[in-house]
């Protein structure tokens, strides 16, 4: 089989709900990343993308608006790009377009094509309030408009009760469970936002960032100054429960952005004129009970590794998605690690978490760590709501 390799990938900065990216449609912020990043392979031009590019993938959570039927297709004719070149929207919620990578891999390795483009997307403030559709055409009871922006929503009556708890009951009930104490998520929400704005200040985001036209976002907009353990343990906590822990200090934003990569065979690199940053080495899927959702990243990454056929004693970078710091420490808890190697440049408690593109967020960041370090293995994770976990272990191709 072949191998299949990272070549180098692009995001959006991300913006807060109602913030610097509210007025995009989701659509345009894809067909920016997918512009951005046709524009920054040299050898690439634009009329030989329908003979490249076997497929573009990107993952998206949502889907009830703008970025309806098929929002992959639409933002390459958006983008000006061949019509010959298909093109497909996958929904791992907020493993969407991490899943969208691991897709593109697959069909390298299985030598249907030298070249993917894969990504996500996501517009937490545009997506759109919906009324379900009656069963009369004047029903005589009051309908109720659900927000399609987050979390569970139209659930269906034989769900078992314990499953369609919010995100943050959630993870309240896994930080009980395993004892997460509030002083531990504070502090690791603190140095998400210290170590994002170290981060851009030396320039790691530079090249792994594009602004998005005719806004005046140039940074991630919810990294904070000056966000302290003690001024993060002054918060209320969110969801009324004796004892509650999570607060919006500790728990990602809601966000909006878009994120894209290239993923490619060895013949790739001739392909882009540019050389591969890292090896696809190993991925996996792993699913638990709903309510445990942020703990299924643990089993998932021990897959990858086992595929990769390595061990934790090997990995030197960890970028796990932080839907929220208690299940990202449950994670760390459970695999025994450094937390040091874990966004070393900052999480999504601080960077932001627009659900579809963070899977390319963090497999981008990963790649270019390795390559900034010289570290040779890597994983990238994330936890993904009714109870799944993706993850994907990266080798160094320098």
């Amino acid at each position: 089989m072949e191998q299949a390799y990272v070549y180098g990938g692009v995001r959006t900065p991300f913006g807060k709900i109602g913030g610097g990216l509210a007025s995009v449609r989701p659509d345009d912020l894809a067909a920016h990343v997918l512009t951005t990043l046709v524009e920054k392979a040299p050898a690439l031009a634009p009329e030989s993308l329908a003979e490249h590019v076997g497929e573009v993938i990107l993952g998206n959570a949502n889907g009830a608006g703008e970025d309806n039927r098929n929002v992959a297709r639409m933002s390459w004719l958006l983008a000006g790009f061949p019509v010959e070149v298909p093109a497909t929207t996958v929904n791992r919620l907020c493993g969407s377009s991490l899943d969208a990578a691991i897709s593109g891999a697959r069909q390298v390795v299985l030598g249907e094509t030298d070249l993917v483009l894969v990504g996500g997307v996501e517009s937490m403030s545009r997506a759109p309030w919906v009324l379900p559709k009656t069963e009369r055409p004047y029903p005589l009871q009051n309908l109720e408009l659900v927000n399609s922006s987050l979390g569970w929503r139209l659930i269906n009556e034989r769900m078992p009760k314990k499953w369609t708890v919010s995100l943050g009951e959630a993870t309240e009930q896994l930080r009980e469970k395993y004892g997460i104490t509030r002083e531990r998520q504070d502090h690791f929400a603190a140095v998400s936002h210290e170590r994002a704005r170290a981060a851009w200040d030396a320039g790691h985001y530079d090249d792994l960032t594009v602004q998005v036209p005719n806004t005046e976002l140039e940074r991630d907009q919810t990294i904070r100054e000056g966000v302290t353990e003690e001024s993060l343990a002054g918060l209320r906590t969110v969801f009324r429960r004796e004892g509650g822990t999570i607060t919006a200090g500790n728990a990602s934003p809601m966000n909006d952005g878009a994120s894209a990569a290239w993923i490619g065979s060895a013949a790739a690199a001739e392909i882009l004129g540019t050389s591969p940053q890292a090896r696809i080495a190993g991925w996996a899927a792993a699913a638990n009970e709903p309510q445990y959702f942020g703990y299924a990243p643990v089993e998932a990454t021990n897959r990858a590794l086992d595929r990769a056929g390595i061990t934790w004693s090997d990995v030197e970078a960890v970028e796990l998605n932080e839907a929220f710091a208690a299940q990202s420490l449950a994670c760390i808890d459970a695999w025994g690690i450094d937390p040091h190697i874990v966004n070393e440049w900052g999480g999504a408690i601080a960077i932001g978490h627009p659900l579809g593109a963070s899977g390319t967020r963090v497999l981008a960041t990963l790649a270019k760590r390795l390559q900034a370090s010289g570290a040779r293995w890597g994983v990238a994770t994330l936890c993904i709501g009714v109870g799944q976990g993706l993850a994907v272990v990266l080798e160094n191709a320098a």
